[in-house]
């Protein structure tokens, strides 16, 4: 199973109404599956600011958050996903890993 699934099958634990997790390894530095962009819509979030969604999702993944270099988050209730729709693109890694040569 690639961590892009383990992902996926680990975060379905916050029903969320849309999910999406992105391989994006290969806009950085440091290779395959490492870095990751993922969009959660789910009920869980309503009420939370985005530090606590973030540690909702945090604790959510457990030991798999040491497994990979980074993930972006982008977490929203159904309402606000009906809103905008879209989550923005992920910058470019700048670098700055130890595994950087």
């Amino acid at each position: 199973m690639t961590m892009r699934e383990k992902l996926l099958q680990t975060l379905t634990a916050l029903q969320p109404e849309h999910l999406d997790v992105v391989d994006e390894s290969h806009m950085h530095s440091r290779g395959q599956e490492t870095h990751y962009k993922a969009v959660i819509v789910s009920l869980a979030f309503h009420g939370l600011n985005a530090v606590k969604r973030h540690q909702k999702v945090y604790a959510t993944l457990g030991e798999l958050m040491g497994q990979f270099h980074a993930l972006a988050l982008h977490t929203y209730t159904p309402e606000e996903w009906a809103q905008q729709g879209f989550a923005p693109d992920s910058p470019t890694c700048r670098g700055g890993s130890k595994h950087d040569h």
